[in-house]
């Protein structure tokens, strides 16, 4: 198995990328907590520096500590890691583990717009950088919407430049009642 590396705008998060089906929906884990219910991210967790995995339809994502190992030192243990679980066969979520989605309530038509251009258009780009996004809210009155960045994007330095020069104008262009565009964190 040849499992390929990519760099992400964020330096401290790396995409692993194993040729094969990874996830059928986005998964984020932040704590070894969360990642008990999966036995990759458990054990990613446990190796040195680790500060996040992110699991998206065909990639790994691993966010470091900013002050733990650097890349040179934490690659291979993460690469060795993968192809173990991969080569395995283990599933990538312990029996009971429901895949991860945005449960929803009935949509505005408005809402229903938004989340099909963040589905269609900026979902996809960003999961090229190691990331998800996802809708948080929408605010009618004000025309604020507010999204999470997860997986790399969450945390990258240019995160906020892309939000604002990217998705803020898309959204803009698209649907006029969105005035601006947040982060939530």
């Amino acid at each position: 198995m040849f499992i390929q590396t990519e760099a992400t705008p964020n330096p401290n998060a790396l995409k692993f990328l194993p040729g094969r089906e990874v996830s059928a929906g986005p998964r984020e884990f932040l704590t070894i907590d969360q990642a008990a219910v999966s036995p990759l991210a458990e054990a990613l967790f446990q190796l040195e520096g680790v500060a996040g995995v992110f699991f998206g339809s065909d990639y790994v994502s691993v966010t470091r500590h900013p002050a733990g190992p650097d890349w040179s030192q934490m690659k291979a243990p993460i690469l060795a890691t993968v192809m173990d679980h991969f080569v395995s066969g283990a599933p990538l979520l312990r029996e009971g583990a429901v895949e991860g989605g945005e449960a929803g309530v009935e949509d505005s038509e408005i809402v229903a717009e938004i989340k099909q251009l963040l589905d269609s258009r900026i979902r996809p780009a960003v999961a090229q950088d190691g990331g998800d996004i996802l809708f948080d809210s929408f605010d009618l009155e004000t025309g604020v919407l507010s999204l999470r960045l997860r997986g790399a994007c969450a945390g990258c330095p240019s995160s906020s430049a892309t939000l604002k020069a990217g998705v803020e104008q898309m959204m803009k262009h698209y649907v006029p009642e969105v005035t601006r565009v947040e982060q939530v964190l």
